[in-house]
């Protein structure tokens, strides 16, 4: 039975990408939890590329599930053990191979202190402190000495995910990354003057659609998938 014509896209639509045909939908996943030991008082070569720990297993597990019922055309991951762990989880029950993309990496902070030397070493606790009460304030990436910066790393992280988007217009993807990077991006595209507007759950899931120029924040940080049934599994 006919209804007539289609309704056209009306103003909001438009804006917000709701009832636009060929939109692509873009579903970042934090990774579950990694065993880190203190990067204050550790070798910062130690805090780089963990793994998940085994609670962080049952959050991929619990966020693999969650995505299974529908429909899932690619995922994408960073190359870091935690984000690989997770995306591979999700991947399977798709029968998909993730995709790696070394720029989906989290920021590299104290990447330039010698690995085997701690931040309290290397920096000393004063000067340790001090960039610990301005990222509270700030929260831009710059406070950290011998890090990558915060323009480096949007940069990277945003033109990661914007070939994503050319690569598979009107699908649906999975990114499974790290929590900066999902600042990055989604504070890019709602102009938040902040690295860090928010912080992400691990193995939360974050909704960004994508056609026609727009990039439209659909959700943010649902952990509902972890809450479900008797157990809680939520963590930051």
């Amino acid at each position: 039975m006919s209804h007539g014509p289609a309704r056209s896209p009306m103003i909001f639509d438009r804006a917000f990408l709701t009832d636009v045909e060929g939109v692509t939908e873009l579903i970042f996943v934090r990774h579950g939890e990694q065993f880190v030991p203190d990067p204050r008082n550790g070798p910062v070569g130690d805090t780089f590329d963990p793994p998940l720990s085994e609670r962080g297993r049952q959050q991929a597990d619990a966020v693999a599930a969650r995505l299974s019922v529908d429909r899932v055309d690619a995922v994408y991951t960073s190359p870091l053990q935690r984000a690989l762990e997770t995306g591979r989880a999700i991947a399977r029950h798709h029968r998909l191979e993730p995709i790696v993309v070394h720029d989906l990496r989290e920021v590299e902070i104290f990447r330039d202190i010698p690995p085997e030397k701690s931040a309290l070493e290397f920096l000393g606790r004063d000067l340790l402190l001090g960039i610990r009460e301005r990222m509270l304030r700030e929260r831009k990436w710059d406070v950290y000495p011998y890090s990558e910066s915060s323009f480096e790393f949007r940069k990277r992280t945003v033109n990661a995910v914007e070939a994503i988007i050319a690569g598979n217009q009107g699908k649906r993807v999975v990114i499974a990354c790290h929590g900066g990077v999902i600042n990055a991006y989604i504070g890019h595209i709602i102009a938040s003057p902040y690295d860090m507007f928010f912080r992400p759950a691990h193995a939360s899931i974050s909704v960004v659609f994508a056609g026609e120029g727009v990039r439209a924040l659909q959700s943010l940080n649902d952990v509902h998938h972890l809450r479900t049934g008797e157990w809680n599994l939520v963590s930051h």
